[in-house]
């Protein structure tokens, strides 16, 4: 695994650092510190943190040459300094198992664990929202149960709801929208993530935290 940073530019109106390593809690403190940090550069309009990356929005000027600009971040990467944010505490009733979980049988068959125990062990840690991706109000958050990786479906399935819950490796998530999905789909809960005409619109930010609640388990 590359443990030095990647940046690349993504067309001519933004540029991504990808930090390499692993993607641990310390890790990710120091993208938020980074990004932070380029939100102020008169270069970048907007910076996004990810899981171990970093998206940055050139302003409307972009830079002719940007050697300068990734020698900038590469310094400030440098530095190894860390943001720690401490951010709300979001409590999802979910309905675990049977026609809310359609992929639970699965994710039993593959850890070798009850329906009970895979409803404990994914219920029982309190989770971090690394970032925001993939669809607008989708978490990628760290904090799964190692036991509880399986991996993602061969043949994605085009249907899944607006607020599934769902394992993909050693990942667990929320939909924030119905649409295609290649993860394991093991509850639902109905909580709104993303809301155009709220201020902001995404219910979660990086920092906040998720604790699911079981609501029903169907075994």
């Amino acid at each position: 695994m590359n443990d030095c940073p990647v940046i690349s530019c993504l067309g001519t109106s933004a540029l991504l650092f990808d930090a390499g390593g692993v993607t641990t809690l310390a890790q990710q403190q120091r993208i938020w510190a980074l990004s932070m940090a380029a939100s102020g550069w008169k270069e970048i309009r907007e910076a996004v943190p990810c899981l171990n990356n970093l998206l940055l929005f050139f302003s409307d000027t972009p830079p002719r040459q940007i050697d300068s600009l990734r020698e900038k971040l590469l310094n400030e990467w440098n530095k190894n300094e860390y943001l720690q944010l401490e951010g709300k505490i979001v409590e999802l009733r979910v309905d675990y198992g049977g026609e809310f979980g359609p992929r639970m049988e699965h994710v039993c068959e593959h850890t070798g664990l009850s329906v009970e125990s895979v409803v404990e062990l994914h219920s029982t840690p309190l989770y971090t929202v690394f970032g925001l991706g993939s669809h607008p109000g989708h978490c990628y958050l760290e904090g799964l149960d190692r036991r509880l990786t399986t991996p993602r479906r061969k043949v994605p399935i085009l249907d899944n709801p607006l607020g599934s819950v769902a394992i993909g490796g050693s990942q667990t998530s929320v939909s924030a929208s119905a649409g295609p999905s290649g993860w394991n789909q093991i509850g639902l809960t109905h909580k709104a993530f993303f809301d155009y005409t709220a201020s902001p619109p995404a219910l979660m930010r990086p920092g906040d935290k998720i604790r699911f609640c079981p609501e029903k388990v169907i075994r």
